[in-house]
């Protein structure tokens, strides 16, 4: 008897010890926190080169991983998309009710979900953030807005119209005096990780800045910092980034670098170099103004106690933005809530350096984007990783971290497959077996992309151009010649990833109209 009671008492503790056991091998809660900036160059931030003020965002990297061949989809709406989906934009189609998002999927996962800042996904009662897995949204629904009173109309050469916001469902129609809408967005975030925090739930926080998206407008103390720091122009700028990622290891000094594109002239003889370094100078104000916001952010991580436990990422949605209107002229100076100017393509060159082109273009200087990832315990701090990523593996690295799934229905509704990879393996400080191929398109511009190989269409030229990216990331040396066969595998990829998706055929040089 007595040798029955211990066995069964051994039996009993045994059982706890394992149960004990298992729960410790258990994920620990991991909450998210994406950050998402708006039209911000590869080499803006001083971790990947650039010199701005952002301590907050280096601090990120020295505690984590950046990535040095990550991507975007060019533009703004359907980076948004592809993020939230983890499926490649289908044109003409935007968010659709065969798309689940990152809020729906970690929300079944027992998620709270919050979003702040831009949206650009639709207007619809179907499109709205909160009917798409977010308990909570403050935010602006549009593309972009005045960023010291955003229901201001737009000028008339950008069509005059009055934007729209909301908290919740709540329109916002009027804004205080002190208002700016960096500011707000970090507010309504670092006010739902409090929140979140103080619960038993994990949660995701998707920070969507508008900064540093024209227009161009920075409170006074931010632009001070910059004051005539961008009077040696883009040409001097450019170059010292250069110097610095090649010394950072962020890119290879065998890469050629690229002439001045054909819309940036020389700057010894630019006219309006004042006006023009103001230009700089308050685009990098915006970026500072949003580093300030992102170390709330994290402040806000450290005061809840949840920082250890929470994985925070950074990312730009597309390169920098190349637009100009015909608003922007010198005696229109960028900065106050009056004006509506950008930074034109010249200052955007400097600002996705080494690459070619800009946001809109599928060249590496429109889809490339910096990645930084700080998890701790998980991430080794201070890493680079060269393997390749795209922002449609967010959603399936995010639902296996919550240890959710990805369904094939959804609410009564068949759910398209989903097309991302998860980085999961990456951010352990390994690798893992990537997408086979990756395609782009937007505005004229294709591009696909096979291990080191990139099929570029040139669309101011019409043609189908082949780059070694592993030699040659920087798109100098054009290889079609000599792989026709290369040329022709990765036109037939496009091809089928065109046909998935919705994107147009690349449109050649118009016929001349034969004689009669």
């Amino acid at each position: 008897m007595k040798n029955q009671n211990t066995l069964a008492t051994c039996t009993r503790y045994g059982l706890l010890l394992i149960g004990i056991l298992a729960a410790a091998e258990l994920p620990a809660r991991t909450n998210i926190v994406l950050i998402l900036c708006d039209d911000m160059g590869y080499s803006d931030i001083g971790c990947y080169g650039g010199e701005v003020r952002t301590p907050n965002i280096d601090r990120l990297a020295k505690e984590g991983l950046r990535f040095t061949q990550f991507y975007n989809c060019a533009k703004c709406n359907t980076t948004r998309a592809s993020i939230l989906t983890g499926l490649h934009p289908r044109f003409r189609a935007g968010l659709t009710r065969d798309m689940v998002t990152i809020g729906e999927v970690l929300g079944e996962a027992g998620y709270r979900c919050a979003l702040s800042g831009k949206w650009h996904l639709g207007r619809g009662k179907d499109q709205h953030p909160m009917e798409r897995g977010f308990e909570r949204y403050w935010g602006l629904l549009d593309g972009c807005c005045n960023f010291f009173n955003p229901v201001q109309r737009d000028p008339a050469f950008k069509g005059a119209r009055v934007r729209v916001l909301g908290d919740g469902r709540k329109p916002l129609k009027s804004f205080p005096d002190d208002f700016y809408m960096t500011d707000a967005i970090t507010d309504h975030a670092v006010n739902s990780i409090r929140d979140f925090a103080r619960g038993d739930a994990p949660f995701l926080v998707h920070v969507c800045y508008t900064a540093p998206h024209y227009p161009l407008h920075a409170k006074p103390e931010d632009i001070a910092r910059y004051k005539d720091r961008y009077l040696g122009g883009w040409d001097e700028l450019r170059d010292e980034r250069h110097a610095r990622m090649v010394s950072m290891g962020l890119i290879d000094p065998k890469w050629k670098r690229p002439g001045r594109e054909s819309r940036v002239g020389p700057w010894e003889k630019e006219k309006h170099k004042e006006w023009q370094a103001l230009r700089m100078a308050v685009y990098a104000a915006m970026i500072d103004s949003m580093d300030q916001g992102i170390g709330r952010i994290l402040k806000a991580l450290d005061d809840s106690g949840v920082a250890e436990e929470t994985l925070v990422l950074f990312l730009s949605d597309n390169g920098g933005c190349s637009e100009q209107f015909s608003g922007d002229k010198p005696a229109s100076p960028p900065g106050p809530k009056e004006n509506y100017t950008t930074c034109g393509p010249a200052w955007a060159w400097a600002q996705n350096t080494p690459f070619r082109r800009y946001k809109a273009w599928t060249q590496e200087g429109g889809i490339s984007t910096p990645l930084i990832a700080r998890w701790p315990r998980k991430i080794k701090a201070g890493t680079l990783t060269a393997e390749v990523g795209h922002i449609i593996d967010f959603l399936p690295t995010f639902a296996e971290i919550a240890g959710g799934s990805y369904p094939a229905e959804y609410k009564g509704r068949s759910i398209l497959a989903l097309e991302g990879i998860s980085l999961l393996p990456v951010l352990k400080g390994g690798v893992r077996k990537g997408h086979d191929v990756l395609c782009w398109y937007w505005g004229g511009s294709h591009a696909a992309r096979q291990g080191s190989w990139k099929l570029v269409w040139e669309k101011t030229e019409k043609r189908w151009a082949l780059y070694d990216l592993e030699k040659d990331r920087t798109e100098t040396n054009d290889l079609s010649g000599q792989h026709p066969e290369k040329v022709e595998l990765l036109k037939k990829a496009y091809q089928e990833w065109r046909r998935r998706t919705g994107a147009p055929e690349p449109r050649g040089p118009k016929k001349k109209a034969g004689k009669k």
